[in-house]
């Protein structure tokens, strides 16, 4: 979700470096919290202190949130996905289940303006379908 100045909220941008952070340390074979590690440690730091939190609850949560991505993703594995998608969806299913102060809409809107951005003409859609799956099953999951 954009500010009133139609600039990119904190989180917004939070998001995008906690991507980048995910889709680096999966390209690179390293864990989420290594490459972020690292950012900090080269003064690349997460820019915001959500990033961090971003980053640091998805590798904590990454085989449950991939359970629920495969679960989730009807005749999608997780390796047939863009990585893009991918790990947008690890970002909105982390939020969608621990983080509270997160709106569920603002996670669903967030996810697929990333991937609107990023990815390919389908992903919204995708990413849209299995979050708002989640969504509607967030009780049972919890």
């Amino acid at each position: 979700m954009a500010a009133p100045s139609g600039q990119p909220t904190a989180r917004t941008k939070a998001r995008k470096r906690a991507l980048d952070l995910l889709f680096a340390a999966e390209a690179r074979g390293l864990s989420a919290t290594e490459m972020l590690d690292q950012a900090i440690a080269e003064g690349e730091g997460p820019g915001n202190a959500y990033t961090a939190t971003l980053v640091r609850g998805v590798a904590a949560e990454q085989p449950r949130i991939d359970e629920l991505l495969a679960t989730y993703s009807e005749g999608w594995t997780l390796d047939r996905m863009p990585a893009v998608d991918r790990n947008v969806l690890r970002l909105g299913v982390w939020e969608l289940l621990h983080a509270p102060d997160v709106p569920e809409h603002v996670a669903i809107s967030e996810a697929m303006q990333l991937v609107r951005d990023l990815s390919t003409d389908d992903s919204p859609q995708f990413v849209n379908g299995i979050l708002g799956a989640i969504q509607r099953d967030k009780t049972k999951l919890s």
